[in-house]
């Protein structure tokens, strides 16, 4: 959902964060080791795109820093490097996957969607609640085979829920899930109004989006 694209190269980054927001993905752009290691400690990502030559260093030996301080977070690096044993050495050193630039971004985000869909433990693109199918691949939702219109965040908002549905989650921790560093105009009490749109468009579908005063948000299937 929340993306960190660490790449010096300010036209393939800026590339990859338009193409991802299309998609649903919050992109946060980091363009040197220092800066992505301040992004780190202000905020948690969904996964980390992580290229290897780096102004002030080699991704890699990032990499190695994150894994030793028991960061999970999925990476995926990006190299230029066409040799087997680069590949090979990123992924023993903590990687979860790579590409080879020059690449396609329609194959990083499908990649990337693996990716956090394997971090939370789903086998497939497709998640049926109530009588809702969500396709987090197609960015679609429907309702008794019925489409759904829904904008991105409104669909990045529903995916964030349902990936954890029966758990509360705080109102920051969705606006962090639907706002960039970038958003510095936008306020918390924007959550409010995507909840609200969220709960219009999904009323009958057999979910409600409860809230709980002071804690945040829980999407539960109901029968109907």
């Amino acid at each position: 959902m929340r993306v960190l694209i660490v790449e010096d190269a300010a036209d393939v980054a800026e590339a990859v964060a338009a193409s991802l927001a299309r998609a649903g993905f919050v992109c946060d752009i980091a363009a040197d080791i220092a800066h992505a290691a301040a992004f780190l400690e202000a905020q948690a990502f969904d996964v980390i795109v992580l290229d290897i030559n780096l102004p002030d260093g080699d991704g890699r030996g990032f990499l190695r820093s994150l894994r030793r301080d028991d960061n999970r977070t999925p990476v995926l690096m990006l190299t230029a490097r066409f040799d087997v044993s680069s590949r090979v050495g990123a992924l023993d050193e903590g990687a979860d996957d790579y590409l080879v630039k020059p690449f396609d971004l329609r194959e990083l985000e499908a990649r990337l969607r693996v990716l956090t869909r394997r971090n939370r433990g789903l086998a497939d693109s497709q998640l049926t609640l109530g009588r809702l199918v969500i396709d987090t691949a197609g960015q679609t939702v429907r309702c008794d085979g019925d489409l759904i219109g829904m904008t991105r965040r409104e669909m990045t908002l529903l995916n964030l829920l349902s990936a954890h549905r029966g758990q509360i989650m705080s109102k920051e921790r969705l606006f962090d899930g639907l706002f960039s560093f970038d958003n510095t105009d936008v306020g918390l009490n924007t959550v409010e109004l995507y909840v609200a749109r969220l709960r219009k468009k999904l009323a009958g579908a057999g979910v409600a989006i409860e809230t709980h005063r002071g804690l945040g948000y829980r999407l539960d299937v109901r029968d109907e």
